[in-house]
């Protein structure tokens, strides 16, 4: 399987900015805790002509037919942040972006004066973790246990930074797929937190097929793009595996006149990574990807998409208004608030459908 390791991609067209894709979210409809029953949130049914429909998301097996594909990623959340101190006896928080090694790690690490290599920390009061580094903006540790071990037993649930609430053991079931199996991310494929068993049969019952990527979400999916000129922002890599199953199950539904419908925009970025490193997509593809979509991106993968509703000015609502364009998603997102729908991690979700373009 080939790497890919993308620092730029054209495209955008140099007329946007930044400004063009912000809006004003009134606080009280960013979500707080997920729908009682992970099936019954809203959906947002935004058609190829840009026309809206208000649905719950149980109708979704009313816009797939028997011949749709449904790609998921099935990363699994770690409990990624820990609490401890340094040795000088300084408080330090760290969370875990991406597991190198079985005892080392790349993680953020918070604390009153950043620590330099060789600095010992004391995490959760029984493990010992030493500073080898840096790694551009995350510190190298190195664990005296394995690290997975570590953060199953004394880590915490990464919960994003818009939920104000400590993680419970609600938030440890609910801020994870039901599908979820391969262990890396840092954050929740939030458009795949509303299937539950009853949804997957009644999409068996309908013969939508199912298939799955890997795509191990880190931290930066929260970081806000900070200049106006998008042609200067550089995406965090995020690692991503699209198997040979999937590649003979997108076959296999284009020969039968189907739709490859991407769950979630880290689904898409998987996809659409692997097919900039292989066009005729007919192998495995596996590595780091840092690919950003913003209008002017061709899609060669993804024909519809379920997602949830994204932070102002964050490159995953640059994805959305590739996809539907950008006046398409201004409007959608304008109907959202106006009908109150909830919105981010825990929030309500949107069915997309490619644009049509004359």
């Amino acid at each position: 399987m080939r790497p890919l390791v993308k620092k730029r991609t054209k495209r955008v067209s140099t007329s946007l900015s930044l400004s063009d894709f912000d809006y004003h979210l009134p606080p009280e409809l960013i979500a707080q805790v997920p729908a009682a029953v992970r099936s019954r949130s809203r959906l947002l049914h935004v058609d190829c002509k840009g026309d809206r429909r208000d649905l719950g998301f149980g109708d979704l097996v009313s816009l797939l037919t028997s011949k749709d594909l449904l790609v998921l990623n099935d990363t699994r959340v770690i409990q990624a942040r820990l609490i401890g101190q340094k040795s000088s006896g300084g408080k330090v928080e760290v969370l875990v972006e991406r597991i190198t090694e079985d005892n080392q790690a790349l993680a953020h690490v918070r604390a009153s004066k950043s620590p330099i290599p060789g600095t010992l920390l004391t995490l959760a009061e029984t493990i010992s973790v030493k500073v080898l580094g840096r790694s551009d903006d995350l510190f190298v540790l190195q664990f005296d246990r394995p690290v997975l071990d570590a953060l199953a037993e004394h880590g915490a649930v990464p919960l994003p930074p818009y939920i104000t609430h400590q993680p419970d053991a609600s938030d440890t079931e609910r801020y994870q797929t039901v599908y979820a199996r391969e262990p890396g991310a840092v954050a929740a494929p939030t458009a795949g937190l509303h299937f539950d068993q009853e949804m997957f049969e009644r999409l068996d019952a309908l013969g939508v097929t199912r298939a799955f990527v890997t795509l191990h979400v880190g931290a930066g999916t929260f970081q806000p793009v900070r200049d106006n000129n998008l042609e200067t922002h550089i995406m965090h890599a995020e690692r991503y595996t699209v198997p040979q199953a999937t590649i003979d199950a997108i076959a296999q539904t284009r020969a039968q006149g189907g739709r490859v419908v991407a769950v979630g925009t880290t689904s898409v970025r998987a996809l659409e990574s692997a097919a900039q490193a292989q066009p005729a997509l007919t192998s495995p593809q596996s590595g780091d990807t840092r690919l950003f979509i913003t209008p002017g991106f061709r899609y060669r993968v993804v024909d519809a998409m379920l997602t949830n509703f994204h932070l102002p000015q964050s490159t995953l609502l640059m994805l959305v208004a590739a996809f539907i364009g950008l006046d398409s998603m201004k409007a959608a997102y304008q109907h959202a608030i106006a009908e109150r729908y909830r919105f981010f991690s825990y929030g309500d979700a949107m069915f997309l459908e490619q644009r049509k373009t004359p």
